[in-house]
């Protein structure tokens, strides 16, 4: 891949990542009825809803932040596992009757984060130095 076709791949991803989760957000901050339904099912109503929107908030600057995208990306993926884990564990993935859209916008999120933590890879190695050395060394 060309340099300038992986900048267009990766702007792609990070801007598909970070306007699902801002998105999001305007739900979570205002008590918007579904975000309460949903953690209010998962035992985390109000704290998980607010803490969970900080920190997608953080991932989601981070994401868009050339030097700090990993770090977002990985963020994200971490914050995205728990959402899909609990999509298909407590809360269904036809959520309200939404025909799975949120459901559809995790797996999204999760894979555009997923290929960033992947495409900058070695990005991460400026914040965990310890992987420079060692067995596991990239």
């Amino acid at each position: 891949m060309t340099t300038k076709t992986s900048n267009i791949v990766i702007w792609a991803l990070r801007l598909m990542a970070a306007a699902i989760m801002l998105q999001t957000l305007f739900f979570k901050f205002t008590a918007a009825p579904e975000s309460v339904y949903i953690f209010t099912k998962l035992g985390m109503e109000p704290w998980g809803r607010i803490g969970i929107g900080c920190v997608e908030l953080i991932a989601s600057v981070l994401i868009l932040i050339p030097r700090t995208t990993s770090l977002g990306a990985l963020t994200g993926v971490g914050i995205i596992t728990g959402a899909i884990f609990f999509h298909l564990t407590k809360l269904g993935i036809n959520v309200q009757n939404d025909g799975g859209k949120l459901f559809i916008l995790a797996i999204l999120t999760f894979s555009s984060c997923t290929a960033l933590v992947f495409l900058l890879r070695k990005q991460l190695l400026d914040y965990i130095p310890f992987i420079k050395s060692g067995p596991y060394a990239v």
